[in-house]
């Protein structure tokens, strides 16, 4: 049985974590593949190429490679397709997790502090959040262009415990991929790693995360406020 991990707040990966945005990457995929009148691909093809950022998605989007690099101008013009197409439809078929929704309530419920963290670009993490009803449950929203790089620099993770007013060792990263538990060992947090997101098929285990979950609603049972366990289950101060 692992241990419980007191924490103040927990910050959180978006997609792949919270929620599962491959349906709609997938369509604004196949929508700037037709403008070019290449073929379409499937959403798993997509979903194992998500996990390393827009750019690269589209670059493997058209080489059909994990590493092609396409020529610099088809890149430039599906790189701003894609965006424009995945901004018309966002949250088409998005949607939280199961669990993901009443795990953070409990959490709200329980004092911690939420913060998102993610490394999609503003412009499609706030309104993605809203359009969900999950914005509200964050203090922090830091988002890939909130700060100067991106995860698996820990200057995010950073960044948002000192806008929640928290110290980084009372936090802790739920998060889905290889980046995210460097990210989180860089930040010197423990990371709690699900394995039903965007990791390709890597042993996440191998990566030394505090532990791994198959549902999001597992965190309840690994989690507890700083402070005392009460009679009641709860943590107090």
């Amino acid at each position: 049985m692992t241990a419980l991990i007191p924490a103040e707040a927990i910050l959180i990966d978006l997609d792949g974590t919270l929620i599962d945005t491959a349906p709609d990457l997938a369509g604004a995929t196949n929508r700037m593949l037709g403008f070019f009148g290449m073929a379409k691909v499937t959403e798993t093809e997509v979903r194992r190429w998500i996990g390393n950022g827009v750019p690269r998605l589209v670059k493997r989007a058209l080489t059909g490679k994990m590493d092609g690099e396409p020529e610099a101008g088809l890149f430039a013009r599906g790189y701003s397709q894609f965006m424009a197409f995945y901004a018309e439809d966002l949250c088409l078929k998005s949607r939280p997790y199961p669990g993901v929704v009443e795990t953070l309530e409990w959490l709200r419920e329980e004092e911690f502090t939420l913060g998102c963290v993610t490394n999609k670009a503003a412009d499609f993490t706030l309104p993605l959040l809203e359009q969900l009803g999950l914005r509200d449950l964050f203090a922090s929203v830091v988002s890939g262009d909130t700060t100067p790089r991106k995860k698996p620099s820990p200057e995010p993770l950073l960044y948002a415990a000192a806008k929640m007013g928290v110290s980084p060792s009372s936090c802790i990263l739920v998060g889905d991929s290889e980046i995210d538990i460097r990210a989180a060992h860089s930040a010197r947090m423990p990371v709690i790693c699900v394995t039903y997101g965007y990791n390709r098929g890597e042993d996440l285990n191998a990566l030394n995360p505090a532990v791994t979950v198959d549902s999001f609603k597992q965190i309840r049972q690994l989690v507890i406020h700083r402070g005392v366990i009460s009679t009641n289950g709860r943590a107090t101060e």
